[in-house]
């Protein structure tokens, strides 16, 4: 009985910490530094160093040694856009410099130290962003108002897409259609219909919180004119087709 209660008050005491992966955030055609250590520093002429992505083949990202870079093993998609602080070496900082980044820079990255043995990690999140565009979609016959469509492309992570009505407050709306295409972006949108108001200043907004980005647009609807509004749309859409 006691060696019993022993067992179950070692293990409800226990507590396993996992160490978080650092994030470094850019937006697409940013130049990133990828931040990595050696403890201690060493002589920068005796360094040697391998950036590399686990996922890829080949893995290589860069590679370091004998005071020049190898870039027989290294991942073509990086070819050009790496490189070392030269000047920080001795002070053991062994970070990568990435250039021009790309949606498919995205994953994470191994710093490895192959004299110690010793490895970091550090994720890297870029963030592709477009403007949103509202269009007319017609009449809504059974509350005479008038149904908005709001779409945008080409965003990543995935985005959240609100109608607000003038005054801020989030409109009712239908579920947003996300796809995310073949290249890993999405494509979002999201209908709405605005009912007859005297001031009708509808935004559409897409916030991705990751990246910390929003874009928006508005269209303002004013409430005597929902049937010419209709009128001059049909025309447009007429004319689209010639």
């Amino acid at each position: 009985m006691c060696i019993y209660s022993l067992f179950i008050y070692f293990f409800s005491t226990t507590v396993i910490t996992v160490k978080k992966i650092p994030t470094v955030k850019a937006m697409l055609g940013d130049d990133v530094v990828l931040p990595c250590q050696v403890k201690p520093p060493e002589d920068p002429t005796q360094t040697t160093v391998e950036w590399g992505r686990p996922d890829l083949k080949p893995r290589f990202v860069f590679v370091w040694h004998n005071q020049k870079e190898y870039i027989a093993d290294q991942n073509k998609v990086f070819r050009g856009r790496t490189s070392l602080f030269h000047d920080k070496l001795k002070d053991g900082n062994v970070s990568l410099k990435l250039s021009n980044v790309r949606h498919s820079d995205n994953g994470k990255y191994r710093c490895y130290n192959p004299k110690e043995k010793t490895e970091s990690f550090v994720k890297l999140l870029v963030g592709t962003i477009s403007s949103p565009h509202i269009s007319l979609l017609g009449l809504d016959k059974s509350s005479s108002g008038v149904m908005l469509d709001c779409s945008s492309a080409s965003w990543y992570p995935e985005p959240e897409i609100l109608w607000l009505d003038g005054e801020e407050n989030i409109m009712s709306a239908g579920s947003a259609e996300k796809i995310k295409g073949p290249d890993g972006l999405y494509s979002v949108s999201s209908r709405v219909t605005v009912e007859k108001r005297h001031n009708n200043n509808i935004t559409c907004r897409l916030t991705q919180k990751d990246i910390n980005q929003t874009r928006e647009t508005y269209i303002y609807v004013p409430g005597r004119k929902f049937k010419h509004i209709f009128v001059h749309f049909n025309f447009l859409k007429l004319n689209k087709q010639f």
